[in-house]
């Protein structure tokens, strides 16, 4: 079948028709007013020949005239890729000769520069796709426009908008000047412009109508013609919203916090890996004395701070909390939310006292107790941390007895709160109030690029001493540099498996960190002993350092020489202008650099047990593979335990469950831009706040270590392979400590999200090299290769012109 009219299409043709006339038929179907045409289908396309005369054929029976020709590939307007403006759409054509040209210009464009772009984005095959072209009577508009049924800017799904313009609509779709903009909330809409009140809400009960069919919100062209006829001409999903909140039955609306850029990491979580997250979190909380329901959204961990928001006493609370452990983007966000009159206290928030967990007299007793205690002997403290954390490394194996999935899931199932969390969790605790107080203490004396160099090249940090465990690793290996330079990452794990490849040394690292990796507190994804290639991308990055002045473990030396001098100096003119004060900074100083750079003691002591729940978890995955309910074994990370559980015991299959997850999870491991707080209606809060003064072409963010840098931009999204050459710009959108070791080479770093004492700006202030951080949208307006200047006192990133 070469040629179909749009009326005869039927639900179980999209690849026969593609995704723009499918989506008409169905438009045709429901009752809507959709301007009549054919579709030249794939066949058509595939056999390569234009059926010139069945389409002259249908074009007569159409009536001749004016037409619209569109393209209708079979990978268009799906659920996560609309290819809007990728393919060609060519209007007003008449005649024979100009339709027969314009079906061949839209066959071409399946193979424009900009199509490929985007399929290379979305990771769809070339070779699968295919192109239909839709021809449809022209619609002589004397209005026209795009309807979405969600506001694209701000995310809410209480607002549509509608952009409009007289004429066919061109203007709209290409983004030209002129343009009338309407946002349609809950009350009327306003008048003004092309488009009158009354045909605003035409168009709103259209886009009711459309979205309540489609299931999720659309993106409506539209036309009106000379007779005032509100004709529909496309309907797909709008692809570039942020998921929903899951529904509550709880007051509205409800506010979200993001807390996984607190982890280092914005990438989706695995089903299994969110389990195991959702009570770290609410665990990390509770210890801060706050109550919050921990969600999944798009993958993503966020807690429901709506109550604390509303609580009287809470909602003080919530700024400082934003302010040290979220970050200044959360803390601009909680700021605007708590001006909102819904989340006034009284707001209808719940009874008084949720949200804000009062820690009980025990808890108090033992957290005043440990920090003192840590406080006073620091070196004692720090022995205990390193004593239960060998205490947890060799408590985290699974009994030997373990016979079956059923055992294993049992064991999985059965781990809790480590015993000894008070040996580690004061002594980090207090390195960090230690690290906190002294910038109120010294306000006006010292500023906080001043203090930010007291805290660099910290000791006692085991994420600084894996990445100079991985530089002298490499130093030893450069009698194997050709080698490992000129190998790809992956084909060195394979030799490594396969014990093919020279002895470095790298069997004895692995011992010792091969529980990390990137994103490592997901349960779900593989551990550097398991897949050992990001290993060797780093390896080879180090051996690209050839400046002895510019090897790391130099750098770190002379970021403590310097923290030292300036601690000595800092309390010294403290104590002049302010002689208590600066006793109390300078035993605050000298403390954190004792303790502060524990804090990732914690982290690292959990991921034994972490480590050894995922190597019961694939056992179980490879019987359940074996059993015909899973394809491979490390499927288990897309099912829940209680799924596991039912697959063990009551042989469910899971195959088309973790079919349908894999392919969302790959979905938003693509997405770039994650809300760091949503409303439940969708909005996005940073949306809604006022635009940030003009500070030219410098982007401004948040200083977070000290200095000043001019270097060639990397911009990084997967760590696993990147090559960063010394003195490259890192800019990613979060890190964790799994990519450290990039730090090994980076002149600078330049973040989207953070806080000031998370893990990047931390170990950057180990080596001494500038980071600023919340620079938004820094890694699509950053390019690689681009020269700019990191400045972490002023906090900005600068383009140098060339």
């Amino acid at each position: 079948m070469h040629v179909i009219e749009l009326s005869e299409i039927t639900a179980g043709m999209p690849a026969l028709v593609g995704g723009k006339a499918a989506g008409l038929a169905e438009l045709i179907r429901q009752g809507e007013r959709v301007p009549p045409g054919f579709c030249v289908t794939t066949e058509a396309y595939r056999l390569g020949v234009l059926p010139e005369a069945e389409i002259l054929d249908a074009y007569a029976r159409l009536g001749g005239g004016a037409v619209a020709v569109r393209s209708s590939a079979t990978a268009e307007d799906l659920p996560d890729a609309s290819f809007a403006g990728q393919h060609d759409t060519v209007l007003g054509v008449t005649g024979a000769d100009e339709l027969l040209a314009a079906v061949g210009k839209c066959w071409e464009s399946l193979h424009s520069a900009r199509a490929v772009a985007y399929r290379d984005a979305h990771g769809i095959d070339h070779d699968a796709v295919l192109m239909a072209v839709v021809v449809q009577r022209m619609v002589d508009a004397g209005t026209a426009g795009v309807l979405f049924t969600a506001n694209p800017l701000t995310g809410s799904r209480a607002e549509m908008m509608v952009d409009a313009a007289p004429g066919v609509g061109t203007a709209v779709v290409e983004g030209a000047a002129g343009v009338d903009h309407y946002v349609l909330g809950a009350g009327e809409p306003a008048g003004g412009g092309c488009v009158p009140p009354g045909r605003l809400g035409e168009l709103r009960a259209l886009g009711e109508r459309v979205q309540d069919r489609a299931g999720g919100p659309q993106d409506v062209e539209w036309a009106v013609d000379r007779d005032g006829t509100l004709w529909l001409l496309q309907s797909r999903p709008i692809t570039t919203l942020f998921p929903l909140p899951p529904v509550s039955t709880r007051p509205q609306p409800r506010v979200y916090f993001e807390f996984g850029h607190v982890q280092g990491m914005l990438q989706p979580v695995t089903p299994m890996g969110m389990s195991t997250l959702k009570v770290q979190v609410a665990g990390m909380l509770a210890a801060l004395g706050v109550r919050a329901e921990i969600v999944d959204i798009g993958g993503r961990l966020y807690g429901d701070l709506t109550d604390l928001a509303r609580h009287p006493a809470g909602r003080k609370r919530l700024v400082r909390l934003m302010a040290v452990d979220f970050g200044p983007r959360a803390q601009a966000a909680m700021e605007h939310v708590l001006a909102d009159p819904r989340f006034a206290p009284g707001g209808g928030g719940g009874p008084r006292g949720q949200g804000a967990a009062a820690p009980s007299p025990r808890t108090v007793v033992r957290a005043v107790s440990g920090i003192v205690r840590s406080l006073a002997r620091p070196d004692a403290a720090r022995e205990r941390v390193f004593r239960a954390i060998e205490r947890l490394r060799l408590g985290s194996a699974a009994p030997g007895d373990l016979r079956g999935a059923a055992d294993r899931l049992a064991f999985v199932g059965a781990r809790g709160a480590a015993d000894g969390a008070d040996d580690i969790t004061w002594p980090i605790v207090a390195g960090m109030i230690a690290a906190a107080l002294p910038e109120r203490l010294l306000r006006g004396i010292a500023g906080a690029d001043e203090i930010h160099i007291v805290m660099g090249g910290m000791p006692h940090n085991v994420t600084i001493e894996m990445d100079l465990a991985l530089w002298l690793l490499a130093g030893r290996a450069g009698e194997h540099r050709e080698l490992l330079l000129g190998t790809p990452p992956g084909e060195l794990a394979d030799r490594y498996r396969a014990g093919t490849l020279p002895e470095i040394g790298l069997a004895a690292f692995l011992e010792r960190y091969g529980h990390r990796g990137v994103a490592e507190v997901d349960l779900g994804v593989p551990r550097w002993e398991e897949d050992p290639a990001p290993v060797f991308a780093m390896i080879a990055n180090c051996l690209r350092v050839t400046d002895p002045e510019q090897a790391p473990d130099r750098r770190f030396e002379r970021a403590a020489v310097a923290a030292e001098a300036a601690l000595d100096e800092l309390v010294a003119r403290a104590r002049r202008r302010r002689p208590v004060r600066g006793r109390i900074a300078g035993f605050l100083l000298r403390r954190a650099r004792a303790l502060a750079g524990l804090r990732e003691a914690g982290k690292f002591a959990g991921l034994y047990a972490l480590r050894e729940m995922r190597r019961q978890l694939l056992l179980v995955g490879a019987e359940l593979a074996a059993a015909g309910r899973l394809e491979g074994p490390d499927d288990i990370m897309f099912v829940t335990l209680d799924e596991a559980h039912d697959a063990v015991h009551a042989g469910t299959d899971l195959r088309e469950i973790v079919a349908d997850r894999r392919a969302v999870h790959l979905r938003e491991l693509r997405r770039r831009a994650v809300p760091v707080a949503l409303l439940s209606d969708g909005t996005d809060v940073e949306a809604v706040l006022p635009a940030p003064s003009d500070s030219g072409d410098a982007l401004r963010g948040v200083g977070a270590s000290a200095g000043r840098v001019t270097g060639p931009a990397r911009v990084v999204h997967d760590p696993a392979t990147a090559r960063v050459e010394p003195g490259d710009i890192l800019v990613a959108a979060t890190t964790d400590p799994g990519w450290t070791p990039l730090f090994l080479t980076a002149g600078a770093l330049v973040t989207e999200t953070g806080a000031v004492m998370a893990h990047g700006p931390t170990v950057a202030r180990e080596y001494g090299i500038p980071a600023v951080i919340c620079v938004p949208g820094a890694t699509w307006k950053i390019t690689t290769g681009q020269l700019v200047t990191v400045d972490g006192a002023a906090g900005t990133v600068t383009p140098v012109a060339g």
